[in-house]
Order: structure tokens, then sequence, then C-alpha cells
């Protein structure tokens, strides 16, 4: 197939890239290659793609509509992996307008280039952060999420609704992605195990948010791919016993769909911590400061849905992952 992949160059959007490549499919890879973070790091990311005959990329903002459409009508893809988007839930705090940009405006040009064309099947990231305030563990698909805690989580919330009207009103199937803190080669600089691996290695502090008492559900870009890569080739479809008294929002009348990736292992960021300082041979000097606004103490993900849909459950062990981005990042810098 021709697939669309938006934010290309970014760190779920290289490594899905590749694997879809890698099973011989088209790509079509887009990116603005903006310097929120290191655009070094995004240029060799492409460069690890460069080497596909059936891989094209091209510098494009998705919060261009013309240059969007445009793209749809002369591409034609028959598939769309939507990942781009203004990460980060401490910079939405600082820089509201950016999220906007990219996460309202940036999406409703994707979701007008599939209404333009047809488009078989729109797969699209959401994220963990829309469960926000909710304290029911593990966060279910089913339940309700109408209190984000930070603009980020607000704006993925705000695509879920969106792509669902342009599935009902245009039967356009789509299916979003709630990603459980991803981590691994090739990661984001301003992720906790970018920025703790960096400071150990210095000898200098790192900030450890709520004074540790943190738990995630950390998954490995990996398990996060093969999950994507599945749903990609199963189209999203309506619920034929959907029930509109009592609606469920994981799925709907119209062909829409939600799906949790997560590794349903929540970790307490200390022993996090200890398997970054394991890799590394090293100990971290710790920071311990207050819970930055915006943030939760807990995340963890129930993935039965996502098992029973594409047969799939993440289950790289936080050790493992962690020793491969370490390897990784010490081979890099």
């Amino acid at each position: 197939m021709k697939i669309l992949v938006t934010g290309v160059a970014g760190f779920i959007g290289m490594h899905s890239a590749k694997k879809l490549l890698d099973d011989g499919h088209e790509i079509i890879g887009i990116d603005n290659l903006n310097d929120y973070y290191d655009v070094t790091l995004k240029e060799d990311r492409l460069k690890t793609l460069e080497g596909f005959k059936n891989f094209k990329f091209l510098k494009l903002d998705i919060k261009n509509q013309k240059d969007v459409l445009d793209l749809f009508k002369k591409e034609l893809p028959q598939r769309v992996l939507h990942l781009a988007a203004q990460a980060g839930v401490r910079y939405s705090i600082q820089n509201p307008y950016v999220y906007i940009d990219s996460n309202i405006q940036g999406f409703i040009n994707i979701l007008e280039g599939c209404r333009a064309i047809k488009t078989e099947h729109l797969v699209f990231a959401s994220s963990s952060s829309v469960y926000g305030g909710n304290a029911k563990v593990p966060f279910s698909e089913h339940d309700n999420v109408d209190h984000p805690v930070s603009l980020y989580a607000a704006t993925k919330k705000a695509n879920e609704l969106m792509a669902h009207t342009y599935s009902h009103l245009y039967h356009i199937p789509t299916t979003g992605l709630r990603f459980f803190t991803v981590y691994g080669p090739w990661g984001r600089p301003d992720m906790a195990l970018f920025l703790f691996t960096k400071a150990i290695l210095k000898d200098q502090p790192i900030d450890i948010f709520n004074h540790g008492k943190m738990i995630r559900d950390f998954t490995y870009v990996d398990d996060i791919v093969e999950s994507l890569v599945r749903i990609i080739d199963k189209v999203a479809t309506p619920n034929t016993s959907f029930d509109a008294k009592n609606p469920d929002p994981a799925t709907s009348h119209a062909p829409y769909r939600i799906f949790n990736i997560g590794n349903s292992q929540p970790t307490p960021l200390m022993d996090y911590i200890e398997a970054i300082e394991s890799a590394l041979d090293k100990k971290a000097i710790k920071n311990l400061i207050d819970m930055q606004p915006g943030d939760v103490p807990l995340t963890s993900a129930d993935t039965s849905e996502l098992g029973q849909w594409v047969n799939f459950k993440p289950n790289t062990s936080i050790k493992e992952g962690v020793k491969r981005f370490v390897d990784w990042y010490k081979s890099y810098y």
C-alpha cells in the first residue's frame, strides 16, 4: 500500500516508517523539522530511511492547509498514519498557541485531506494524557475522559472527537491510539530516559518530580510500532451493538475505534531510574522536587481491547528496553 506518515522524522514516526518499509509498503513521509528539539537528531533519523527506494520525504508543515490538500490529491495515499503533533505536557503550559496550531489546525487539515480522496483508513496518535484526573486504574478506553489536566491532553481529546465526527459524517474509518510513555533508541531529548541518561553520564543531578512518587506505564517503541502496523492493516469498523442510550467511548455506530497501547506493567519511577543506573553502571545524583503542573502521578493501561483487535500485547521489559536505549545513546553520541 501507499501510506502517508506524518511526523516521519519524529521518534515514533521514524520507527514506524522503517517497519512499514521493511514490510514492502510505499511510504510518503512528511515533517516540518521544527526546532522543538535538536534538528540534527531528526535529520539523522531520516537518514535511516533514505536507503529505501520506496520512501519519499517532503518537508511540509501540516498547519498549511493548501500544502496538505495538494499533497493528498497528488500522492493519493491509501492509508494515513498521523503522528505529527506538538508533544510535551509541560511545554504546553508555556506555549499554548503552538498546540492549537499543530494539534488542532494541523489535524483538521489531515482530516480534510482524507475526506478529499476518501482515504481507506486514518490511524492517528492520541495520548494516555487524555485520562487526566482519572483515578480508576488501569485506564480503560471505555472510561470517560472529560477531565484533562493539560492543554496537550485537551488537544488530543479534541483530535479523538474530531476524528469521530469525520467517521460519522463522511464514513472515513479512523482509529485513535493512546500511547503510554514511549521510550527507546532514537527517543526524544525532552523525555525522562534521555534527560536522565545524559545527566548521569555527565555527573549532573537529575530532577525527579513528585519526590519520586510517580508510576508510569513505560512502553518500548518496538511494541508501539508492532501495534501500529497491525492496526493500520485492520480498518476500523462500526460497532454493530453500539447503544446510543449507553454510549461506549471506545467504539461507535461509525467506523471509529480507540485503543490503549501500553506495557500494562506500571513501573515506579525510582525503579526505572535504577534500570538506567544498572545499564550505565553508574549512580544518579538525585534532586527530588515537587510535581509539575499538568502532570499526573500514575498511568496504567488496560490493553485487553488491543489484544482482542490485533492479537498483540506489548511485553518488552524495562530492563531490556532501557539497556537498548543506553546502547544506542552511547553509540550515537
